[in-house]
């Protein structure tokens, strides 16, 4: 049988510290992901000759001179994902580490959020004590035989 019961909790603090190692290894961990997806998109693209494509009709519609590659290869594509990726992994340590302590402050003003969770507990019925062993209905204190013992 479990019982159910209301609980509020009130979160007041944040740990910048741990705010800052925790967003630090989602943002590595969400960096190297996008690149790898970036890498495998990239080869396959340059796989079906899409870059190669793209280049022609660029030529073709005389936005690149005849002779250049706009793309080239994709060491600037990387180069240009690694740059964004850890841009941007930065801004988001930096921002969840200063709201972690802006929230701090508030609150300290206002009194922290609010949350009401439902605790469960469950009620495990207590073991039945074993007592003496019961003879059973077909032993009769006459059946049973008296053991000799040596001490007479």
């Amino acid at each position: 049988m479990a019982t159910v019961r209301r609980v509020r909790r009130v979160i007041r603090k944040f740990d910048p510290w741990t705010v800052f190692k925790v967003s630090l290894l989602f943002h590595l961990v969400f960096a190297a992901a996008t690149l790898i997806g970036l890498l495998l998109m990239w080869s396959l693209v340059e796989r079906a000759g899409i870059p190669a494509s793209l280049d022609q009709f660029l030529i073709t519609i005389s936005l690149v001179d005849e002779g250049s590659v706009f793309f080239d290869n994709g060491s600037r594509f990387i180069r240009v994902a690694i740059f964004f990726s850890v841009v941007f992994g930065a801004a988001m340590i930096l921002l969840s580490t200063l709201a972690a302590v802006i929230y701090n402050l508030t609150s300290d003003v206002v009194g922290g959020v609010e949350v009401v969770m439902l605790e469960e507990t469950l009620q495990v019925p207590a073991p039945a004590i074993p007592g003496p062993p019961d003879p059973g209905p077909d032993t009769s204190p006459e059946d049973s035989a008296e053991m000799p013992t040596l001490a007479n």
